[in-house]
């Protein structure tokens, strides 16, 4: 691997992390950090280079690759399908769990798509979808495809009631893409316990039609909240009222009334550049969640919502959702420049603080996945220039690197820790791996 702005920077220690993060916000996030100020480093130490050039970690930490695409065979037949992104463990008792896997496939790809068995398959044009995966620890116990005939499955969410929302980044139709038979840009709930009995997979077209990339619901009011990753304009924050809140697998086909994000006088949350920044939160009816004739997005003047550039993962936790903003660029239409945000809304309060940036320059940029773990520690998931690494901030706020893709600049998705914490799985997407991760958590 050439030497990149990382590299250069990798020795310059936590003043050169450009990373800085917001105090008092529960657990989640323990103490405060400043890029300008050099902190003690309190991590699991710097990686250790992997022999085998496929995943360096901390030292005492190891990992084991499954479910390789185009190279490993499906239980049932044909190749694990390729584009390995977003993720969701699921506990299933006795130490094991179901992991419920997106494929970020277009139509056109040379990879390996989704087997479309019958009864997975909405639209046998395109080749996305999901895989799910029966693991005990690091051993796979089986693979199979849950979900077929999909566009660009990004990220998604888990339910309380323990399935699977699977996002379609696109709003592609027959009419944008010929090949196609049917509109996409839906969420599809996916049910690794087998509790739906669909005869072919339901859009859940109350969420919208839009490019999805995440989703996290409020265990308590039922609320779901989305993410829109789009530009030209950019997209949307988006909450869900359901009309069967807490209804269980295939209760969100009832509808709901879906909102847009509003935050009085600012209409680009790039702008926000002071940590601890509090705004108070509005939502905008949407007039057309399916876009019949225009984009969700575009059905807004910009000082009636607030737009995010590259938002991307979002999760529940400690009774607040963290959304992440990837990067904003001026260049490219926003406000000022970052390379990464973390935003908590506070659904109780209806308030939205800044309580994480990524600096440009610094050693880690472009988060984009995250998830929590269940002992209240944030991972991260890199999408970003050169080496991309899983990011997790430590006790006092500093960024650490918990993993690194020694094989390629591609990047990591997919994080979701077992139900007990002692296993961290994930995907590098560009080598088509799943990988399982474990070591002496409780020193961090």
């Amino acid at each position: 691997m050439s030497v990149n702005r990382r590299q250069m920077l990798a020795g310059a220690g936590t003043a050169g992390l450009g990373f800085v993060l917001a105090g008092a916000v529960d657990s989640v996030f323990a103490g405060t950090a400043n890029a300008a100020t050099p902190q003690a480093f309190r991590g699991y130490g710097e990686l250790v280079a992997d022999p085998n050039g496929i995943i360096d970690l901390p030292k005492g930490f190891r990992y084991t690759v499954f479910s390789r695409a185009g190279k490993d065979t499906l239980t049932g037949g044909g190749v694990v399908p390729a584009a390995h992104d977003g993720m969701r463990a699921f506990d299933a008792g006795k130490g094991r769990s179901l992991l419920v896997r997106n494929h970020e496939l277009s139509p056109g790809t040379k990879d390996p798509i989704v087997p479309q068995r019958p009864g997975l398959v909405y639209d046998p044009a395109a080749p996305g979808g999901t895989t799910t995966l029966a693991v005990e620890g690091d051993r796979l116990l089986s693979h199979v495809p849950s979900l077929a005939g999909t566009y660009r499955n990004c990220a998604g969410g888990g339910t309380p009631w323990g399935t699977w929302l699977s996002c379609e980044e696109t709003e592609a139709t027959p009419k944008s893409e010929a090949v196609l038979t049917k509109k996409h840009g839906y969420v599809f709930e996916v049910d690794p316990f087998g509790r739906l009995h669909d005869a072919a997979p339901v859009p859940l077209t109350a969420l919208g039609r839009f490019p999805h990339e995440a989703v996290a619901v409020d265990p308590h009011g039922g609320e779901l909240y989305l993410t829109e990753d789009a530009a030209k304009p950019y997209g949307l924050v988006y909450r869900l009222l359901p009309n069967r809140p807490h209804g269980g697998p295939g209760s969100l086909r009832a509808g709901g009334k879906l909102q847009a994000l509003r935050v009085p006088d600012t209409h680009d949350l790039s702008a926000i550049r002071d940590l601890g920044t509090k705004l108070s939160v509005t939502w905008v009816d949407v007039p057309d969640p399916d876009a019949t004739t225009v984009s969700v997005r575009a059905q807004f003047e910009d000082a009636k919502v607030t737009r995010v550039p590259k938002a991307e993962g979002i999760y529940w936790a400690e009774g607040a959702v963290y959304i992440v903003s990837s990067y904003a660029k001026t260049s490219e239409g926003a406000a000022t420049n970052h390379v990464g945000q973390v935003w908590r809304f506070e659904p109780k309060k209806s308030t939205l603080e800044l309580v994480l940036r990524l600096e440009p320059g610094g050693r880690f940029d472009s988060p984009d996945n995250i998830t929590i773990s269940p002992s209240g520690g944030i991972v991260l998931c890199e999408d970003g220039d050169g080496e991309n690494y899983l990011v997790a901030p430590s006790a006092d706020g500093t960024p650490y690197p918990l993993a690194r893709n020694a094989a390629s600049d591609s990047e990591w998705a997919g994080a979701t820790f077992s139900a007990d914490g002692r296993w961290l799985y994930a995907n590098v997407q560009g080598e088509g791996i799943t990988v399982a991760i474990t070591g002496p958590w409780w020193r961090g």
